[in-house]
């Protein structure tokens, strides 16, 4: 009887055994992913079945989701590699969870690649900026050779940035609905002033007010204050033929241009001021200035900026233009001797476009773009000058 008990008892503990590990054998594990031309490669240790892996799409933000069931990862820091764009995840003890946000709707075709059974391949979105985690790996640290030490600099924090809100008094600016520029850009400049000062910024505007400045005085301004960087606010504006059709953020830099678009808005913008002036004398004046070191300082400076005014007014408006970073001969830039931009900020003649201008959401975001844009003109400026 007691044989009988003991032969029960073995046949039980066999059959548990089995059938732990048919269990533990089922759950598949990521071993490894890495980003390989513009696809996320994920690395298995067992075979890999396609079955086993679902997606789907979440939105507001826009996310593509994989969860990968029976499986684990390998290890816990195996989810830290990436930045946010790519976050991977135990989403439950036995499912991985793969997020992939983008800024727009998002789909994709996985694949294995032929003659691999655990290699899987998702490919990312082309907007996609997916970078590894720079805190996940950290350097070994070289030992310091002493050096005399450098003499104290001013922080970009506490040097002036000077707004320029275009037109104003008799000059109203481009009119659409009703709507005046001067009175947009002047309310968006405030509200860049407050974005600046909140992230320790000096700032000078040329006017707080309903009155019109010359160009000349405007960049003097700039100069005499010895500010960092000229920033020009103002709205575009097109024909009636054309107004339902054109519209976008744009973000000029100083430059001759052959292009006619910004031949006609750099025309627009001018106008108002340069009365009495004949073509050789501006042909002159303009020619001594674009030679100068800052016209390239404020390409740069213009890229940061639109490229961060565009990402602030995608994150909760749709089908937003870009319409990019361009070159004109503005008459307001000429004066200064300063990294310095013109921001136009949408077109005031295209009716969606204009109801948005004037809400104070879509304004802040654009101050909002505008300030992150500085931020990260100066921060790159400041890395490249310490090199």
């Amino acid at each position: 009887m007691e044989k009988t008990h003991r032969v029960k008892l073995l046949q039980i503990f066999l059959v548990f055994l089995f059938t732990s590990t048919l269990l533990f054998s089922a759950v598949n594990r990521l071993q490894n992913v890495e980003i390989v031309k513009g696809e996320l490669r994920l690395k298995f240790t067992g075979t890999c079945e396609k079955k086993e892996i679902k997606q789907f799409t979440l939105s507001k933000p826009y996310r593509r989701v994989f969860d990968l069931k029976n499986t684990r990862l390998s290890y816990n820091g195996l989810g830290k590699k990436f930045n946010n764009t790519v976050r991977i995840a135990q989403y439950k003890p036995n499912t991985v969870r793969i997020v992939i946000q983008n800024d727009k709707p998002y789909s994709c075709t996985p694949y294995k690649p032929l003659f691999t059974k655990t290699v899987y391949h998702i490919p990312l979105p082309k907007s996609s900026s997916v970078l590894p985690a720079k805190r996940y790996k950290k350097p070994k640290v070289k030992p310091k050779k002493s050096r005399p030490k450098a003499k104290a600099t001013r922080s970009h924090k506490s040097e002036l940035i000077v707004i320029d809100a275009g037109h104003g008094g008799h000059d109203s600016g481009a009119i659409g609905g009703g709507k005046r520029e001067k009175d947009l850009v002047l309310q968006i400049s405030k509200r860049l002033e407050k974005q600046l000062k909140k992230r320790g910024h000096p700032v000078y505007m040329t006017r707080k007010k309903d009155r019109f400045l010359k160009l000349p005085q405007r960049t003097k301004i700039a100069d005499k204050k010895n500010a960092v960087l000229f920033i020009s606010i103002h709205a575009n504006s097109v024909p009636k033929k054309k107004r339902n059709k054109i519209q976008g953020v744009e973000t000029f830099f100083l430059q001759k241009t052959r292009d006619a678009r910004s031949q006609r808005i750099a025309a627009r913008e001018n106008k108002s001021v340069l009365k009495g002036t004949n073509k050789l004398s501006r042909s002159v004046i303009l020619d001594s200035v674009l030679s100068g070191p800052k016209i390239v300082q404020s390409n740069k400076l213009a890229i940061d900026v639109q490229r961060k005014i565009m990402t602030n007014l995608r994150s909760r408006y749709r089908g937003v233009k870009d319409g990019g970073v361009r070159h004109a001969p503005f008459w307001v830039l000429v004066g200064a001797s300063r990294p310095s931009i013109l921001v136009e900020v949408g077109y005031i003649s295209h009716p969606k476009e204009r109801k948005r201008l004037f809400t104070p959401r879509y304004q802040e975001l654009i101050a909002k773009g505008i300030a992150e844009g500085v931020d990260s003109y100066l921060n790159n400026r400041k890395k490249e000058i310490d090199f």
